[in-house]
């Protein structure tokens, strides 16, 4: 039977949607990840829970470990991983409250631990593809859910992840856009590498909030409009992986 990790974002890391859930202390090689795993079942299936930030969001996307974050999912013996993020639309027909089932990133972080190999065995150099970061199957099952229920919702698009915490300015958002990003995030490009280079398949679907901040007839993005957002559409996000579970457990 597959066991599934969850990486709950912005809104979306409460653990009530397990069932005899339980919390799993982790150490790994790379450190504590974000938070204690939550591990319980959805449908029967066995579901692995890390909020991306912490419970109480009191890590910053530029300070999360995502490197023992995946690492303790894997350790826990997930054999998929299911994330979800808000971002930001960078195009007009990307609305607020849309799902988008991303299929590719492009990583403009600065900063962070970003890869497993920090030194290479002799002789034997690890470089990872990463022309389809996104597996193909958990993005179906995805697809295959928002079509049933009926949701607003993308079936691809590409993602630019961005350091944080700051948001964009004006000129970056309208950089963005021209390089082809249709939303835009602080977490996902990272996650996608670390899960192509620990061989666990990963799809993240994404709810956007708010249009950054390159469309000037509206306000620029604020963490408590987000929030907002976010919270009115929380449900069908949950629907949305707890029927993608059931499909692939």
């Amino acid at each position: 039977m597959s066991k599934i990790g969850i990486i709950g974002g912005s809104g979306l890391d409460n653990p009530d949607i397990l069932r005899n859930a339980q919390d799993v202390t982790v150490e790994t090689p790379y450190g504590a990840p974000s938070s204690p795993l939550k591990c319980g079942e959805i449908g029967g299936v066995p579901v692995v829970l890390i909020g991306r930030h912490g419970r109480e969001h009191t890590i910053p996307p530029s300070q999360v470990n995502y490197r023992a974050n995946i690492a303790a999912l894997q350790a826990e013996g997930c054999t998929h991983i299911l994330a979800t993020t808000a971002v930001g639309s960078l195009r007009e027909e990307i609305r607020r409250g849309d799902l988008v089932i991303i299929d590719q990133c492009i990583d403009f972080t600065k900063q962070r631990a970003m890869t497993f190999f920090d030194t290479f065995s002799p002789h034997d150099p690890r470089h990872t593809p990463m022309a389809d970061p996104f597996d193909s199957t958990l993005r179906k099952a995805m697809i295959d859910v928002c079509d049933t229920h009926s949701f607003s919702y993308h079936p691809r698009g590409t993602v630019v992840t961005i350091e944080g915490p700051r948001f964009s300015t004006r000129a970056e958002s309208h950089m963005f856009r021209a390089w082809g990003a249709d939303i835009i995030n602080m977490s996902i490009a990272t996650e996608a590498a670390l899960a192509a280079e620990a061989e666990v398949p990963y799809a993240a679907v994404a709810m956007t909030t708010d249009y950054d901040c390159w469309k000037e007839d509206e306000e620029p993005v604020s963490w408590e409009a987000i929030l907002a957002v976010f919270k009115a559409n929380a449900e069908r996000v949950t629907t949305l992986l707890q029927k993608v579970i059931a499909q692939i457990g």
